[in-house]
């Protein structure tokens, strides 16, 4: 009964946040188009290429509801100096984009990419490529968000420990924590790395929640939620380019051997592998990179376009079908949220553990080896 019930109640907190998602998604594209025009116009204009990618991609505003947006900070470095203003600036009533006039150069939003342009309106390219944008943008924003989230939880589950100790029973959030903390030490960590685990548990629990934090943040349709982070390839990029850097600088010396130099085989068999492994060595943040975006990307997309076809047929019968599925499809990602946070700590310990594995040869086992 007590498993009935947390079913129909989850299925009930999707519908309702399906619901509020799709309100927020019409809200989001009216503002697209001219309040001066009639309702029939408007639906007409409804264009679900740009309403998609309008949601999955970074801004430099968080649109809120209607007409409502949380402006951010805008930071550029230009060959005339740094420029910081409010990206309210950027926006008219209608949060249509604008021109502005900064103190170096006018700038406007273009899919939010900052360029500069001309009196007329048109982009300056050589201006626009001397522009660096160090914004803080609605994916930055969201990313401070859940570090924010991070620190708070644990700080208040270390406070728990240093106050209970670790004999008692868990209480509260650490009663939460611990047993994912305990899943990733002994089904992660500990079969990949090995006995050398605990010098990398810091490392692979804060991969691990950063990348589920920001999963689950992104599938909540309103503020703070509503963000891409873990589908921004920017992010997965980062991600992977530090487990990248942590892996190698802790390779062994049997990890290198193996990689340019692989033990056991004769010269032309070495030149012959030491390309292809090292062609390995550097696919792998490519790999951990394209898999998390790719499955995050895809999960927004199908839940969007699962809700853009109400608005599609403009039939009421229409979300008869399209809310049953996109609430299927929610529950599924609230699965796939936990495995690509699983699935890349898993990557990130099994590469730790190849780095600092001690490989043996049959000339370790025999001193006599290559006598014959």
């Amino acid at each position: 009964m007590a498993f009935r019930s947390t079913k129909s109640l989850l299925v009930l907190s999707f519908s309702i946040l399906t619901m509020l998602f799709s309100k927020n998604l019409l809200a989001q594209d009216s503002t697209h188009t001219n309040t001066t025009q009639p309702v029939g116009a408007h639906e007409a204009e409804f264009n679900v290429t740009e309403t998609i990618l309008g949601h999955i991609q970074d801004d430099h505003s968080w649109h809120l509801w209607g007409h409502t947006s949380l402006p951010l900070p805008v930071i550029l470095y230009t060959d005339k100096g740094i420029e910081c203003f409010s990206s309210s600036h950027l926006m008219d009533e209608h949060h249509h984009p604008k021109a502005f006039q900064g103190k170096n150069y006018t700038y406007q939003s273009f899919k939010g990419k900052i360029k500069v342009v001309n009196e007329d309106g048109t982009i300056n390219e050589e201006l626009s490529s001397k522009v660096w944008d160090f914004s803080i943008t609605k994916n930055v924003a969201a990313l401070f968000i859940s570090m924010a989230i991070l620190i708070l939880v644990f700080s208040i589950v270390a406070r728990t420990y240093k106050k209970r100790g670790v004999t008692s029973a868990p209480k509260g959030l650490q009663s939460f924590i611990e047993p994912i903390i305990i899943f990733v030490r002994d089904e992660v960590a500990k079969p990949n790395i090995g006995h050398h685990y605990a010098k990398y548990m810091p490392f692979i629990l804060t991969i691990f929640f950063v990348i589920l934090i920001n999963n689950y943040l992104g599938m909540i349709p309103f503020f703070p939620g509503g963000t891409n982070v873990s589908g921004n390839i920017a992010f997965t990029l980062a991600l992977a380019l530090v487990v990248f850097i942590v892996v190698n600088i802790n390779g062994n010396k049997s990890y290198w051997e193996h990689i340019f130099w692989m033990p056991g085989m004769n010269i032309g068999m070495k030149l012959f592998l030491a390309p292809i492994e090292l062609i390995g060595v550097l696919a792998r943040p490519i790999s951990l990179t394209i898999r998390l975006f790719a499955n995050v990307t895809a999960g927004h997309i199908l839940v969007l376009s699962l809700i853009c076809l109400i608005f599609i047929f403009k039939t009421v019968f229409a979300s008869a079908i399209s809310v049953p599925f996109a609430v299927f499809i929610g529950l599924i990602e609230v699965l796939v949220a936990f495995l690509q946070a699983y699935i890349f700590a898993l990557l990130t310990s099994m590469y730790i553990g190849m780095a600092i594995e001690e490989h043996h040869t049959a000339e370790d086992h025999d001193p006599h080896y290559n006598e014959d």
